[in-house]
C-alpha cells in the first residue's frame, strides 16, 4: 500500500493506543529478521535491540565485551542465555557498529 497524503492524515489522528496496536500489527507483517534471537519492543529498554524477549541489550552485552568480559563469563551471569546467543550478539553488533557505540555513548553519558 502506498503512502498517500489520506493515510498520514488517519494516522496522524491515532491515539497512542491505537499507535501501538498498529506498530505491533506492522511488526507481525515485516519479513523475518536475519537476527531471529533480537528483538526490538517500543516501551522496552527504550526500543534498544534486545536478546530475546529479554531485557538484555545488545549494547550492554558489547560493553561487557569491551571491559574485557570472555564469553564464559558473559554466560556465567546470564546462565539462561547460550552461546548462540552470544554469536547472534555479535554477528549484531558488527552489522549494526554505529548503533551500538552510540548506545553505550549515550548511556555511559546518563
Amino acid at each position: 500500500m502506498p503512502v498517500t497524503p489520506e493515510l498520514v492524515e488517519q494516522a496522524s489522528r491515532l491515539t497512542p493506543a491505537e499507535w501501538q496496536e498498529l506498530w505491533i500489527k506492522a511488526r507481525e507483517n515485516l519479513p523475518p529478521s536475519r537476527f531471529g534471537r533480537i528483538n526490538r519492543t517500543p516501551g522496552v529498554c527504550g526500543g534498544e535491540a534486545c536478546l530475546g524477549h529479554s531485557r538484555i541489550t545488545v549494547w550492554g552485552l558489547e560493553r561487557l565485551r569491551q571491559l574485557g568480559a570472555s564469553d564464559a563469563h558473559i554466560l556465567s551471569g546470564y546462565p539462561h542465555l547460550g552461546p548462540d546467543d552470544l554469536a547472534e550478539a555479535w554477528a549484531y553488533v558488527a552489522a549494526h557498529r554505529d548503533e551500538i557505540e552510540d548506545a553505550i555513548r549515550r548511556n555511559e553519558e546518563a
